[in-house]
């Protein structure tokens, strides 16, 4: 825009350049540079543990610590079958039951009467367990067992020489798992059976039972069972795989090679316990470890230091893994661009408001961050009065502007594009009047917008990469992104800085490696 002051401004030009004689270095003082990284914040995340235990493992030890003969017995039992007993009523002289003993005269004096005696035996026989089974489905462990019965009966009254049973019964446990606190599992057993042919024999046209005897005995073999199951799920080695996974859980996880190198460390703080589920023939632990996840950006930062197993802890909040992603555009990527667009301009022909036509030799361009969230340009140019004989003037000006960003766009503008400071020569030359021209502060404005979004995406990529599987001994760290998204760009001494945020979930997996 061309105003009247601007007269004043040409002919204060024309005489400082007269008064010279010959070409003037000016220029105003470099903004101050910042050369501090980013720094980005601490983040809490949750990373799953499961730990998968093999249930066949675990049911090869009960089979081998359960005896396969359960109990045997060998008994004289003087009544297997009770003397039969009939109630006489001593007026009638005949048996009665029922209403017919309620009689008044039959009340009086009546009697119970035997009418056989007891029979005696000699009860003889085994128990026998099937194969221990191990199955189940959600949060339950079942134990099954099939047991098997063969019982004889001997020298039954002196009557039958001997007479044998068969019977069966099926042994079911439903395991509830807990940890204590030294991440030991505890099992709480609830055992059961049932009898689908409950042994006995015939005889005289009587059931003989031998369900109380068989019973008794069973009740032993069950609790038994009950604390083999119990000290073989205490013995798993579970303490030794849940500390595994924690010492692992500390990990650096380079997330990009180059431009940036970034990487995530990752620092478990405490972990829980999730409770468990039973999948085919695994028994599936679900640990949650809480974790400060870090972002750093440059050299790979130290190994954090791997702290003790603690405590089982409650675990409460949000789950999933948050970490930052920097997307990073080098200054000295953009000073190219600049000063192509200011050659390309000056090609064209520059004219100044009250001044003319110009001409300009734009050298070199210098950008980096400065105070206050800005960023600094430095241009060195050469700038002559095509129409004047005065020696033109050389020098390099400083600008200074606010970079900026719609929410979550990737393209990064600027605003506020002014000289930075002022010179500390009283008379304004003709490079100030070239920099503040609106045409040239346009062209060096649109040579600033950046487009992260190819940065963005190879980042993204490496990332997802980077987190998406690391073996470590038998643990495999992996990640996965759920949603990607970012804030505002930050002027840091690095170069424009686009923070990412991610959030995903993260699991370490027992994977324990075939020997060779």
């Amino acid at each position: 825009m061309r105003t009247a002051g601007n007269a004043v401004f040409f002919w204060l030009i024309l005489f400082s350049t007269f008064l010279g004689g010959c070409e003037k270095q000016v220029g105003n003082p470099a903004p101050p540079r910042i050369d501090t990284a980013a720094e980005l914040p601490k983040q809490t995340s949750t990373i799953i543990v499961p730990l998968s235990i093999d249930i066949g493992g675990l049911e090869a030890k009960l089979n081998q610590s359960a005896p396969t003969r359960l109990w045997a017995i060998n008994q004289y039992e003087p009544k297997c079958i009770p003397a039969q007993r009939v109630t006489i009523c001593p007026v009638h002289k005949k048996k009665c039951k029922g209403e017919a003993c309620k009689n008044v005269d039959c009340k009086i004096g009546f009697k119970r009467t035997k009418v056989t005696p007891d029979v005696a035996c000699t009860i003889v026989g085994h128990v026998s367990r099937g194969r221990i089974r191990l199955s189940g489905r959600g949060d339950l462990l079942t134990v099954s067992m099939p047991v098997n019965a063969v019982v004889s009966a001997r020298d039954v009254g002196g009557v039958i020489k001997r007479e044998t049973a068969n019977a069966s019964a099926d042994v079911r446990a439903q395991v509830r798992i807990s940890i204590d606190n030294s991440w030991s599992p505890r099992a709480k057993v609830d055992i059961a059976y049932d009898w689908r042919e409950p042994p006995g024999i015939n005889f005289l046209g009587k059931r003989i039972h031998f369900v109380r005897k068989a019973d008794a005995e069973l009740a032993r073999v069950i609790a038994g069972l009950e604390r083999d199951l119990s000290r073989e799920i205490a013995q798993v080695q579970t303490r030794k795989l849940v500390e595994g996974a924690w010492g692992e859980g500390f990990a650096t996880i380079m997330l990009n090679r180059e431009r940036p190198p970034a990487w995530m460390r990752v620092t478990p703080q405490k972990l829980g316990f999730g409770g468990y589920q039973v999948r085919g023939r695994q028994l599936l632990l679900t640990l949650s470890a809480e974790a400060v996840t870090e972002t750093f950006i440059g050299d790979r930062p130290e190994k954090p230091e791997i702290t003790p197993l603690p405590s089982p802890a409650k675990m409460s909040g949000d789950h999933g893994l948050r970490f930052h992603i920097p997307v990073l555009a080098d200054y000295r990527e953009l000073e190219p661009v600049i000063l192509r667009a200011l050659r390309k301009l000056a090609a064209k022909g520059i004219e100044l408001d009250q001044i003319g036509p110009v001409k300009v030799d734009f050298k070199k361009v210098t950008v980096y961050a400065t105070e206050g969230g800005r960023i600094a340009v430095g241009v060195e140019a050469n700038a002559d009065i095509i129409r004047s004989p005065l020696k033109g003037t050389n020098g390099v000006i400083w600008l200074s502007a606010i970079p900026y960003n719609e929410a979550n766009s990737q393209v990064v503008k600027i605003r506020d594009l002014r000289i930075a400071g002022t010179t500390d020569r009283e008379a304004v030359n003709l490079l100030f009047a070239l920099f503040a021209d609106p045409e040239v502060l346009a062209e060096i404005s649109r040579a600033l917008v950046t487009d992260f979004n190819k940065d963005y995406q190879k980042v993204l990529v490496a990332a997802k990469k980077a987190i998406a599987m690391r073996q470590e001994g038998d643990f495999t760290l992996s990640a996965e992104v759920d949603e990607v998204s970012h804030g505002t760009v930050i002027a840091t001494g690095q170069g424009l800085f686009l923070p990412v945020d991610v959030t995903g979930k993260a699991n370490i997996r027992y994977t324990p490696r075939k020997p060779r």
